[in-house]
C-alpha cells in the first residue's frame, strides 16, 4: 500500500467492535484516530437499519451502511457527489438513503420459516418473540429489541433439535432457494452475504477515490465473505479468547484481543503502520 493511499474499514458489530453488552468504549481510541482523518468506517452487520443507525449516531458516523448481513447497503443521499457508478445498482431513495437491496423480502423469509415450522422443524424465529422474550434472549434493552425486530431481509432463529435434524433443517432450507448462515444466531437468508455488499460498496468507493485499499475486521462465520472481499482481512478474539475455527484465509491476521480490545490495538498498529494517521 503506497503513503496516504485512501482506506476505508468495514465492521461487524457484534462481538468486533461492540463487546458482549452492545459496547464500544474499548475502542475509542481509534475511533477517534479514523474521525480525525476522516477515514471511512462502514458498519457492516447482521443487525437492522435502525439497529445500525442507533450505533452510528452513538459513534457519530455518518457514513454508508450495509444491514442484515449483506441483505441493504444505505448510502446517505448526497454522500456520493457523483452518482454515475451507483446508479448501475439500481437504488431507491428512501428514509433519506439511496438503498441498494440485494436481500430476500423478510415477507418472504418469515412465510419460508413457518412452512419449515409446519414440517415439523422445531424452530423459532426473532419474529415469533414478542419484545420483552427478545430482549430476555439478547441481553438488548426494551428500545433496541424493538428495533431489532424492524427486519428487511434476514429472519435469526433459535434451533432446538439435533444435529442431524439441524442437517435436514438446512437441507430443506436449501430446496427452498435460501440459504443460512451463523453469527450469534443462525440466520435465515436469500442469496445475500457481507462479501456481496462489500465488493458493490468498494467498487463505489473507488470510483470516487481512485485507488483505495480496503480494511475488514470481524469475528463469526458470518463475516467470512467480508474478510475474503477485502485487502486487509483481521479477526478479533472471541470472548473465549479464540479465533473461531472457520476463519481461515491465507493473508488473515489474527489479533490478539477480545471484541472492541482487540479492535482498537489492531486499528491503531494498522493506521500507524500505514502512514495513515500522525
Amino acid at each position: 500500500m503506497s503513503p496516504g493511499e485512501p482506506i476505508i474499514v468495514f465492521s461487524d458489530l457484534d462481538g468486533t467492535l461492540l463487546d458482549e453488552n452492545y459496547s464500544f468504549a474499548a475502542a475509542q481510541p481509534a475511533l477517534r484516530k479514523m474521525a480525525e482523518s476522516a477515514i471511512p468506517l462502514i458498519l457492516c452487520s447482521s443487525k437492522t437499519r435502525k439497529e445500525i443507525e442507533h450505533y452510528r449516531d452513538k459513534m457519530e458516523n455518518f457514513h454508508p451502511f450495509i444491514s442484515e448481513n449483506g441483505g441493504g447497503i444505505f448510502i446517505p443521499e448526497g454522500y456520493f457527489p457523483d452518482e454515475t457508478v451507483l446508479e448501475r445498482f439500481s437504488p431507491s431513495s428512501e428514509m433519506g438513503y439511496r438503498v441498494i437491496r440485494l436481500g430476500t423480502p423478510y415477507c418472504e423469509l418469515r412465510k419460508a420459516l413457518a412452512e419449515l415450522r409446519s414440517e415439523g422443524f422445531p424452530i423459532t424465529g426473532f419474529g415469533d418473540l414478542s419484545t420483552a422474550e427478545l430482549a430476555k434472549q439478547t441481553g438488548l434493552s426494551t428500545r433496541e429489541a424493538l428495533l431489532c425486530k424492524e427486519r428487511d431481509f434476514d429472519e435469526p432463529f433459535l434451533f432446538k433439535g439435533s444435529d442431524e435434524e439441524k442437517a435436514k433443517l438446512f437441507h430443506a432450507i436449501r430446496d427452498r432457494g435460501l440459504f443460512t448462515t451463523q453469527g450469534v444466531y443462525l440466520h435465515l437468508l436469500g442469496d445475500n452475504d457481507k462479501g456481496k455488499a462489500v465488493k458493490i460498496l468498494t467498487v463505489i468507493f473507488r470510483a470516487r477515490y481512485g485507488s483505495l485499499r480496503t480494511v475488514a475486521l470481524g469475528d463469526s462465520p458470518n463475516d467470512l465473505p467480508m474478510l475474503e472481499s477485502a485487502d486487509i482481512p483481521l479477526a478479533v478474539q472471541r470472548p473465549d479468547g479464540r479465533h473461531h475455527p472457520s476463519l481461515s484465509l491465507p493473508n488473515l491476521d489474527k489479533v490478539e484481543g477480545v471484541g472492541p480490545h482487540g479492535w482498537n490495538s489492531a486499528m491503531l498498529a494498522l493506521l500507524a503502520r500505514l502512514g495513515a494517521v500522525s
